[in-house]
């Protein structure tokens, strides 16, 4: 199991004001904190850019670059920031994300067949639906596999992420259960006769809740994970206590 690091996104006000300054030191400075933290990989998320400032991708690739040696994944809603962080890329990034949305699938797709990048699939539906059971993530898994193959991109660039719910959620925890189960059941090459690379966004878990429900959900949502062949955690890696919590677990399977 290997570390994404997800402190580099526009809602965190030091990001934010180093993109509205266009300074890139702020930003190297955090990568740097990311990748001493133990990070594998930075994803790479502006946020909500206009038109007037789609560079900013760009701008975060470089400075990025300029600080830290590792892969980077690129994460927009829109395919078109998507373009813009590729040019900057030295190296293929991980694009973030698809789902069975159509238009998403059709600009995402040629992106990643056009620059040979792995691409996160999110078992998410037309309506940017997760459902709920194991069976339903599973079938979306299938459905988004045949439809990335047909566009050219083979198996071994996916990254399934069966999507972690909010703990806000009446039923997230039966939600986390199930998402475990999905990640076992394609991490051990039961559903695809192969094993597939998987990921999971722990941050999603106490997002907006942080005052409300301590870290040791995360905590305990990690070992569950990497005990099921959880390929990548996607996480705050600058949490008290994250690294150590992080090294623990990944020890013990």
């Amino acid at each position: 199991m290997i570390l994404a690091a997800d402190n580099i996104h526009g809602l965190n006000s030091v990001v934010a004001d180093a993109m509205r300054r266009l300074d890139p030191l702020p930003i190297q400075a955090l990568a740097r904190r990311c990748v001493d933290a133990g990070a594998h990989i930075i994803d790479v998320n502006p946020g909500h850019l206009s038109t007037r400032t789609e560079d900013r991708m760009a701008f975060l690739v470089d400075a990025i670059q300029g600080a830290v040696d590792i892969p980077l994944m690129l994460d927009s809603p829109s395919a078109r920031i998507l373009a813009r962080g590729l040019t900057a890329c030295e190296s293929a990034p991980i694009l973030n994300a698809v789902w069975l949305d159509e238009e998403r699938l059709g600009t995402v797709l040629d992106l990643a067949s056009q620059h040979q990048t792995r691409v996160v699939a999110l078992l998410m539906d037309a309506r940017s639906f997760t459902p709920p059971t194991v069976e339903e993530k599973l079938a979306l898994a299938i459905e988004l596999r045949d439809r990335m193959a047909t566009a050219g991109i083979p198996a071994d660039r996916i990254i399934f992420d069966p999507v972690l719910p909010n703990l806000s959620w009446d039923d997230a925890l039966v939600r986390v259960a199930e998402a475990v189960k999905t990640v076992r059941l394609l991490s051990s090459g039961a559903i695809f006769q192969e094993p597939v690379t998987t990921m999971a966004g722990l941050s999603n878990l106490r997002s907006g809740l942080r005052r409300f429900h301590p870290f040791h959900v995360e905590e305990t949502c990690l070992a569950l994970l990497a005990g099921a062949g959880l390929d990548i955690a996607l996480a705050d890696v600058l949490q008290p206590d994250f690294g150590h919590v992080f090294r623990s677990v990944s020890q013990m399977v």
